[in-house]
């Protein structure tokens, strides 16, 4: 029986703002889903209410069964445990070495005393290992995490997070500040985790190009609001223009270029 996570009528307003509105979806377990659009559509904001760290205004989010918004304590902990959020600017400890920062990824399933003291057994330890292992990155496990380039921190970050054992990973924009080639390491991180563990990814991109490489499912928002849903086959430059107009399709294209010229302009230094 798969377990689905299940959004109804979420809404978020700051002020007059409605960040997020009336939003409703059913994510299956084992899904990639690639949710687009413009800056200020809504985007973070979803994420950041599917993980509690922010409250939604109205509406309901769910999964197995378990009423999320209602968790408290413990039950809220243990929620962002399998929820695992991947941020943008990494989120690491940068005068930690790599592996003592995947390690923090553990800390969730200790008591508080153990959890001060950073003690970490030596299951936790070959587990933190193995989820670098995966991600190319045994090589610089005892390097400080500050002296890593962008894409080795963001694969950091998704380590991290795996040694969790989340049944949700989601990721907010890990490939906007990248060169092409990290973004290509990142994104096939993901997508193996998806594949290989069955873990639900939900991913925040910028890209049309990137959305339909890697992503079975695609959530494009505007506004706050959901304005499609469906597969990367579906989204076609024609849907993207009704959706976005042509400017916004312009827009997406215009990322595509700008991150690859960027790419260039590290080779290049």
């Amino acid at each position: 029986m798969t377990t689905s996570l299940r959004l109804d009528n979420v809404t978020r307003t700051f002020g007059e703002t409605r960040a997020v509105d009336g939003v409703s979806l059913d994510i299956r377990q084992g899904q990639f889903v690639g949710i687009i659009g413009r800056s200020g559509a809504g985007k973070s904001t979803l994420l950041r209410l599917i993980n509690r760290l922010i409250e939604p205004t109205e509406g309901s989010v769910a999964f197995g069964g378990t009423e999320i918004t209602t968790l408290k304590g413990r039950a809220l902990r243990n929620w962002r445990r399998d929820c695992a959020m991947i941020f943008q600017q990494f989120n690491l400890v940068d005068r930690l070495d790599v592996l003592t920062n995947v390690l923090i990824g553990r800390l969730a399933d200790h008591g508080f005393l153990s959890a001060m003291a950073m003690r970490f057994t030596d299951e936790e330890r070959t587990m933190a290992l193995m989820a670098l292992d995966r991600l190319d990155l045994v090589p610089q496990a005892l390097q400080r995490a500050g002296t890593l380039s962008g894409g080795q921190q963001q694969r950091v970050a998704i380590a991290k997070a795996l040694v969790q054992r989340p049944k949700i990973m989601l990721a907010d924009e890990p490939i906007a500040s990248l060169d092409p080639a990290n973004a290509t390491r990142v994104m096939d991180g993901l997508a193996a985790i998806n594949r290989d563990e069955g873990i639900t990814v939900l991913v925040n991109l910028h890209t049309l190009d990137t959305a339909r490489a890697y992503c079975d499912r695609i959530v494009a928002m505007r506004a706050g609001r959901v304005m499609f849903d469906g597969s990367a086959a579906q989204l076609t430059d024609g849907v993207v223009r009704d959706i976005y107009g042509t400017e916004g399709l312009a827009e997406f294209n215009e990322a595509v270029t700008s991150t690859a010229a960027r790419g260039r302009a590290r080779v290049t230094a």
